[in-house]
């Protein structure tokens, strides 16, 4: 099987597969495994106590010392473009590499690999999710997962007075790291408020060790005298040539800032986030079935073993909705145990009856284990959604898309003036998405100004956040539900695109014909926020560029 991410999630499966007899390919953009969530400094860094910086670090200790005798194909420095499937069980993995091979080089200096395998564990993890303000642009402004990784892949701050603000669980990690390694953190800035697990004890109750892990971060920020504020955020950030103040406000309910509660904090960084994001353009780009999390956010629908709704391709980790790195390796153990069942067509452990009945209990025990921290993960991502008023915080000339420049006045004109009522149109009138990000940047934030700019007819009742239109002579019961979604901000339709990161021409001209090519149709599509299965793929796979240079009848142009 071929393995995509060697953070905790890709780096259980692909052990855990192996050790089951299965050949297995791992494959990372980075030099080295870990992901984002083990990120550590290079050895040229020679840092004495790598370790210091994570939390749970024996857990990637034993998986990687898991991994050096497993006998996984490691693929280090690797860029997945796209994935291509010929039939249920023939996969083909599409990489970029830049390390030298004198028999395949190219003029950019990279050279395409491609990978077979029978089956996929997709676990490509997340990217963060801004929400911008006046501001946000300033040299000095830099996400709260990527001031954590400043840290622990660069062993360096991004400044030394720095202001933690956003929402989320990730900012109390950030928050007591900055400060243990000597940054001063006047004040943890948080938009929602932690009275939401309150909600759902039964759910707290079955993660103590949550419990003690905030504590643990609590007793870290009170010793630095770090100061935690709720239901506030940073509305504006001040400077010149790079940030020198903040402005706090207090928010109400609906995230929407309260007047006259402005304040101004000096610092000269601000990390700001807003939780995170499941990558999931490469399964999205094959047809996969999506689901809308508790978040606001998309994630894949999977079956009870972790399997998506095409058939061969498996998921793992944030790809299944974000809930951490313990979540991320019990649900990667048990996709490559399921993998392994499937491939070899016979149970872990056939060895005696006693031995089988053993492997059956921890199967459930470990089954048990993700679903109460995937409910625990649930709980935590409705508790700190975004809020329908975060747009209140943009003024006309703030940018919405940084590569392309593109100001919320530009797209509330393109929502007023020229009637755009999604994203989508929003992207084809003002460019907003197109830069070098594709959206990843900008495309939350997009999609929730234009459903807070769009006009609501008389006709239906729509909440700026829900995915659906109540009509007007819909019950209280009904209308009751619909308020009680308008806390989560609205997530854009998943990507459905053929290529996950940039990739130069010659490398798609190189590609090889199939030699049972047919007339193209497009994948099959998933409903939106829907758990149907997509039918098994029998068309060709997507990229497929013809050949000769000019096409013939029964090849795609």
């Amino acid at each position: 099987m071929a393995v995509l991410g060697a953070g905790p999630a890709g780096l259980a499966g692909a052990v855990s597969a192996a050790e089951l007899g299965l050949s297995v390919a791992l494959l990372d953009s980075a030099g080295q495994p870990g992901g984002q969530y083990y990120r550590h400094p290079p050895t040229a860094a020679r840092a004495a106590r790598p370790e210091a910086l994570h939390h749970d670090w024996q857990v990637f200790a034993d998986l990687r010392d898991r991994l050096a005798p497993s006998g996984v194909t490691r693929f280090f420095g690797h860029d997945v473009w796209t994935i291509t499937r010929a039939a249920e069980d023939d996969w083909t993995v599409h990489a970029l590499t830049d390390e030298d091979d004198s028999n395949c080089p190219t003029e950019q200096g990279l050279r395409p690999v491609t990978v077979r395998a029978r089956a996929i564990l997709l676990a490509t993890g997340s990217y963060e999710r801004h929400l911008p303000f006046p501001g946000w642009t300033l040299p000095g402004v830099v996400g709260a997962g990527g001031a954590q990784a400043m840290l622990k892949s660069g062993l360096v701050l991004p400044g030394r007075r720095v202001v933690v603000a956003g929402s989320g669980p990730l900012l109390l990690a950030v928050a007591a790291s900055l400060t243990s390694a000597g940054a001063e953190v006047p004040e943890l800035i948080e938009a929602s408020g932690y009275l939401g697990y309150a909600r759902r004890p039964d759910v707290l109750a079955a993660q103590p060790q949550k419990l003690t892990e905030a504590v643990r971060y609590g007793a870290t920020l009170l010793r630095h005298g770090v100061r935690l504020r709720t239901r506030h955020a940073v509305t504006e950030a001040h400077g010149t040539d790079r940030v020198e103040s903040v402005t706090v406000t207090r928010l109400d309910r609906d995230w929407r800032p309260v007047p006259g509660t402005g304040r101004r904090i000096a610092c000269d960084a601000l990390a700001v986030g807003h939780g995170l994001i499941p990558q999931i353009d490469l399964a999205t780009g094959l047809g996969c079935a999506t689901r809308r999390g508790a978040g606001g956010t998309h994630a894949l629908e999977l079956g009870p073993l972790q399997e998506t709704s095409l058939r061969g391709m498996w998921s793992a980790g944030e790809t299944s909705g974000v809930g951490g790195a313990q979540l991320a390796v019990a649900e990667g153990t048990l996709a490559g145990l399921a993998i392994a069942a499937r491939l070899t067509g016979r149970r872990p452990a056939t060895a005696s009856y006693s031995r089988a009945r053993r492997d059956v209990r921890a199967l459930r025990a470990l089954r048990r284990s993700r679903d109460r921290m995937r409910a625990f993960a649930d709980v935590m991502a409705a508790a700190h959604a975004p809020g329908p008023g975060w747009p209140g915080w943009l003024s006309d000339d703030t940018d919405v898309c940084r590569c392309e420049e593109v100001s919320a006045g530009r797209v509330r004109e393109a929502v007023r003036e020229y009637g755009a009522r999604d994203a989508r149109t929003v992207k084809l009138l003002t460019r907003a998405g197109m830069g070098w990000c594709q959206g990843r940047m900008c495309g939350s934030a997009v999609a929730c100004l234009v459903a807070s700019a769009t006009p609501r007819t008389g006709a239906f009742t729509s909440t700026p956040s829900s995915d659906r239109a109540l009509p007007a002579e819909a019950g209280a019961e009904a209308k009751a539900e619909a308020e009680a979604d308008n806390t989560l901000a609205p997530a854009p339709p998943p990507d459905r695109r053929l290529l996950a990161t940039p990739v130069p021409l010659a490398t798609l001209a190189a590609l090889p014909e199939p030699p049972d090519a047919a007339p193209h149709e497009a994948p099959y599509t998933a409903p939106h926020d829907s758990a149907t299965p997509a039918p098994p793929l029998t068309t060709d796979p997507p990229i497929r560029p013809a050949s000769p240079p000019h096409p013939t009848e029964g090849q795609p142009s």
